[in-house]
């Protein structure tokens, strides 16, 4: 019979599941399944009752269901224009789009959640990136900074010793 899902190149555990129905075909005992297999004995009962119930088709790797969409292709095409408006606009402080924030204003325009990760997907997928903010002290002296980093730094910096140098 031929096979309802398309396994994958060296679907290993596919293969466990019918040497272990192959094995019992042959009269092996489940325990002794389970041990030549490496695998508990509740596991090879289960692959025994499915193949008993859907044959060994039951047995094969099956093609995994796709999730809908929780955002439709309109909301998607929305997205950009949203963006675009800046983060500013929807009550962000600094113009600066960020996956937590995107994903805030998606909860917020649209009513859907979706964690940080997923975020930048949707964003990759429309060919925008995320920003992190650098966050740096409103005091912060860059005067100052450049000074140190002129006169100061290079003295500190380790010197190259002399050969034979006590």
């Amino acid at each position: 019979m031929e096979k309802q899902g398309k396994p994958r190149p060296g679907d290993w555990r596919e293969k466990r599941r019918l040497r272990a129905w192959e094995l019992k075909s042959k009269g092996w005992k489940q325990k002794d399944i389970a041990e030549a297999l490496g695998v508990s004995q509740g596991a090879v009962s289960q692959w025994v009752s499915r193949a008993e119930v859907g044959g060994v088709e039951a047995l094969y790797t099956q093609p995994r269901k796709k999730r809908e969409a929780r955002l439709s292709a309109d909301q998607l095409a929305r997205m950009p224009e949203l963006l675009e408006r800046g983060a500013e606009h929807f009550g962000f402080r600094g113009d600066v789009w960020t996956r937590k924030r995107v994903g805030a204003v998606i909860k917020r325009e649209f009513g859907v959640s979706y964690t940080p990760v997923h975020v930048g997907r949707i964003l990759k997928g429309m060919r925008w990136s995320s920003q992190k903010p650098i966050e740096r002290a409103s005091q912060r002296n860059e005067a100052a900074i450049e000074q140190w980093r002129v006169e100061t730094w290079p003295s500190l910096q380790k010197k190259p010793s002399r050969k034979g140098a006590p």
